[in-house]
């Protein structure tokens, strides 16, 4: 298939796309990191595509996979109101600075700090 998006035009394996959509969606679903570590390589690196257009895509897609995670770990139990209400304003806030500052940098600065996070992040959940 082909996507365009600001006059570019890029191919996109549109089956690929769906199953590591679905499978990260699951995977984020069942451990609450939303899906974003890996829908932003998947889009990226199996789909080619930039990443000033995946990110605001993967963002709009993990979206809805987390108010339904949301919807059913409320369901089970597994929420914390007072936990929300304490990370809510700052997560609103940082939702709206972090594009402004992407923006400012080089897409492949972004990655690069993508990375260094994830690796960061993968170090702690190992020890």
């Amino acid at each position: 298939m082909e996507v365009s998006f600001w006059g570019e035009s890029f191919k996109v394996n549109l089956i690929v796309g769906c199953i590591g959509g679905f499978l990260i969606a699951v995977l984020g679903s069942m451990f609450g990191f939303g899906g974003g570590p890996f829908m932003v390589p998947l889009l990226t690196v199996v789909l080619g595509l930039p990443m000033y257009l995946v990110v605001g895509s993967s963002l709009l897609a993990i979206f809805f996979n987390t108010v339904m995670g949301t919807v059913r770990h409320f369901q089970f139990g597994h929420f914390d109101l007072l936990l929300f209400v304490a990370m809510f304003p700052g997560a609103i806030l940082a939702g709206f600075i972090g594009p402004m500052i992407a923006k400012k940098l080089s897409p492949l600065m972004v990655k690069r700090i993508a990375v260094v996070g994830l690796l960061i992040l993968g170090i702690r959940l190992l020890f």
